[in-house]
């Protein structure tokens, strides 16, 4: 057009041409177009330098749109609502709000009342800002005018809400807008907002039902949708699902982008499949997609998680030859890995890295630091973290203090636990169920019932509802009291409260039952167990033994232990020791030896302190034959008699078992003198443990 002769430039096709380039986003051109229509004479209109503001608006150059719009001004051209609009959402779309605001004033004050356009590009400024609570002061003032919400308002009110937490009013919008189809009909990216919050509340199920309602009313999903229920299914781990989602995305003709990479190598990841992760990141790359740091941290936590730390490293450090520096959270997510596979060493070295890069730890990345290095063992390591964390001004909250104060219980530091209660309770730190759970625990052990007592108040009181794990906690409290009616109330009261007592609870009233001589309760609390079905574990083994014991009630006692039997092999050496003990005290003399056959042939560790209690009470019974068939097994089981057992038996010998079963004990006794008093060394002599038993056949009064 402008190589003819008879050419005649026109504003028209001006500013046609700069809204074509803005659309592509080639400011260059779009200006060079703005100064040759004015070499040509071709003076631009309100139209021109609405589609020049449109242009940098588009590419986030918002300072140019403002000098653009005061070149308007000079040039006496007056400006419309579209070219305020198009002002304001320059500086929204980067999210510089308060420009945004101070526009929409001078467009007020000039005139030229806002519409929905400006009302939702206001809207749109104070999400992009994440200011979430003024854009929901602002929709209410909006709603105060007569201009009607549509659509788009809607679906930045559902964002903001979800983004504040408030999950149900958010609900309530979508509701209403399916309710009232004719007015604000719901489109994609409103039902992509409801997937994304069930997402964060981990309900896939309720996720999967909107994209399916999605379908049936006949809305088309777009990529952003498939990537929300397939982010969705990769927070659960759920990778066969997630997978279908990318197949489905490749049927349905879209392109999977990074986000859909990313979201099935987090699945994978997060599965527990590090070399699927893996194959995923390199298909990634093999489809001309550059992996960006986000998928780079997905592959980092997807071998950190799996134990993998070594091939985790070594993604930091390929994601720092391609370019990509790692951030505060491929910091975090190499610490919580450190912590898992218990590498204090790595630990100190990802810090330093850490510093050395400038790479400044936020709240999460001091938290996982703090967890690993309790997890590894290291209190004071972690204690120190924490100061670090306080010196650099980073504010700690609820996580911080109930990861440290359970590692003080952990490690026995309850001096340091309530000390920490006090810091917590000095920043206005809100108290979490966990937090709680861990002071009534450190209280209890330092033997503050009182103060135990008052933190439980104190939660209610503050309506944080106790869960199953504070309500045993203050049964354990009142038990280390020997109070066990106060016990058995707050038992009752979580029956109470619809919370189904656990095998760890009921454990515990069984031990306050017991030190409050209560042993008759422990039974009833049995049956209790069985009725609904509380699964038997050997703390409650040990319980009930130990109340019918007190109740000397054997024939209770020896069927439960016929209920063990199938356990005996998983049963430690402790618990199997009470047991013979218990038996034998009772009399039961063939009994218990009969269960010590049984735990042997299970496979169950047997030891020195094993033998000990089995001689014990066959001595107390006068079962001279087997308390020396006993000392036989001890010395092939490669265990040394002390020379008290042998001392016991010479007793015996002296008394009625003949002078040769007592010169060869005395000879026995005098071989063990001379060896090193070590209970490991097996013996052996000319007079062994076999021998005496030989020798006490030849003597008729050695009776069982």
């Amino acid at each position: 057009m402008k190589n003819q002769k008879n050419y005649c430039p026109r504003n028209d096709i001006y500013n046609m041409m700069i809204r074509l380039h803005a659309r592509h986003n080639h400011i260059d051109q779009a200006r060079g177009l703005f100064f040759e229509m004015q070499k040509w004479k071709c003076k631009p209109d309100a139209e021109t330098y609405n589609a020049l503001i449109n242009a940098h608006g588009r590419a986030g150059q918002w300072r140019w749109a403002m000098n653009i719009m005061e070149d308007m001004l000079r040039a006496a051209v007056p400006p419309s609502r579209s070219t305020y609009n198009n002002l304001i959402n320059a500086c929204g779309s980067c999210g510089n709000w308060r420009e945004a605001l101070k526009i929409s004033k001078k467009m007020t004050d000039n005139g030229v009342g806002p519409d929905l356009v400006t009302h939702n590009i206001i809207l749109s400024a104070y999400k992009t800002g994440a200011q979430y609570s003024k854009a929901l002061s602002y929709f209410e003032l909006m709603r105060g005018t007569n201009i009607r919400p549509d659509t788009t308002t809607l679906n930045i009110r559902i964002y903001c809400l979800v983004k504040l937490g408030q999950y149900e009013e958010a609900i309530g919008v979508f509701n209403s807008m399916q309710e009232k189809k004719s007015e604000c009909p719901p489109d994609v990216v409103t039902f992509t907002s409801i997937m994304h919050m069930y997402s964060i509340c981990g309900e896939i199920e309720k996720c999967k039902t909107v994209f399916d309602t999605m379908l049936a009313e006949g809305l088309m999903p777009n990529i952003v949708a498939y990537n929300s229920l397939m982010g969705a299914y990769a927070s659960q781990g759920m990778s066969d699902e997630a997978l279908n989602i990318f197949n489905e995305i490749k049927r349905n003709g879209f392109h999977p982008d990074v986000v859909s990479y990313t979201s099935l190598l987090n699945a994978y990841g997060r599965s527990q499949q590090p070399e699927k992760a893996k194959e995923i990141f390199d298909l990634m790359k093999q489809h001309n997609w550059k992996p960006n740091i986000i998928s780079y941290n997905a592959l980092i936590d997807a071998y950190g998680s799996s134990g993998y730390l070594v091939e985790a490293v070594e993604v930091l450090r390929e994601m720092e030859r391609e370019g990509i520096q790692p951030n505060v959270v491929s910091i975090s997510t190499l610490l919580a890995a450190c912590g898992r596979c218990c590498e204090k060493v790595k630990i100190d070295s990802i810090l330093e890295a850490a510093e050395k890069r400038g790479i400044e730890l936020n709240l999460v990345a001091y938290n996982t630091g703090i967890g690993s290095y309790l997890n590894v063992g290291d209190f004071d390591k972690a204690l120190a973290l924490y100061k670090t964390m306080r010196k650099k001004n980073v504010k700690p909250d609820s996580v911080t203090y109930n990861v440290l104060i359970t590692g003080c219980c952990k490690f026995s530091k309850y001096d340091q636990a309530i000390k920490l209660l006090d810091e917590m309770t000095i920043l206005s730190i809100p108290f979490t169920k966990e937090v709680y759970s861990s002071a009534i625990s450190a209280y209890s052990k330092q033997g503050q019932l009182a103060e135990a007592e008052s933190m439980f108040n104190r939660m209610k009181t503050a309506c944080c509802q106790p869960d199953i794990i504070t309500y045993t906690k203050m049964i354990h409290a009142y038990s280390e009291a020997e109070n066990w009616d106060k016990a058995y109330t707050i038992f009752q009261e979580m029956e109470a409260n619809d919370i189904q007592p656990d095998v760890v609870a009921c454990s515990a009233m069984m031990r306050a039952f017991n030190k409050g001589s209560q042993p008759s309760k422990v039974l009833s609390l049995l049956e209790y167990m069985k009725e609904n079905s509380i699964p038997i574990t050997e703390a409650i083994h040990f319980e009930v033994i130990s109340a019918c014991s007190l109740l000397r009630d054997w024939k209770t006692a020896i069927n439960q232990i016929k209920i063990m039997e199938p356990i005996l092999p998983g049963l430690s050496t402790g618990f199997v020791n009470h047991l013979l003990q218990f038996l034998g005290k009772s009399g039961k003399t063939e009994t218990m030896m009969k269960l010590f056959l049984k735990i042997v042939a299970s496979g169950a560790e047997i030891n020195y302190s094993t033998y000990s209690v089995l001689l014990k009470n066959l001595l107390a019974a006068g079962n001279w034959r087997k308390y020396i068939e006993v000392l036989q097994w001890m010395e092939e089981a490669g265990l040394q008699p002390s020379i008290a057992m042998y001392h016991d038996v010479l007793f015996f010998a002296q008394r009625s078992g003949g002078p040769d079963l007592a010169a060869m004990i005395q000879a026995n006794m005098g071989s063990l003198k001379s060896r090193p008093q070590n209970r490991n060394q097996s013996w052996s002599s000319p007079h062994s443990a076999s021998e005496l038993t030989d020798e006490c056949e030849l003597h008729p009064q050695i009776v069982t």
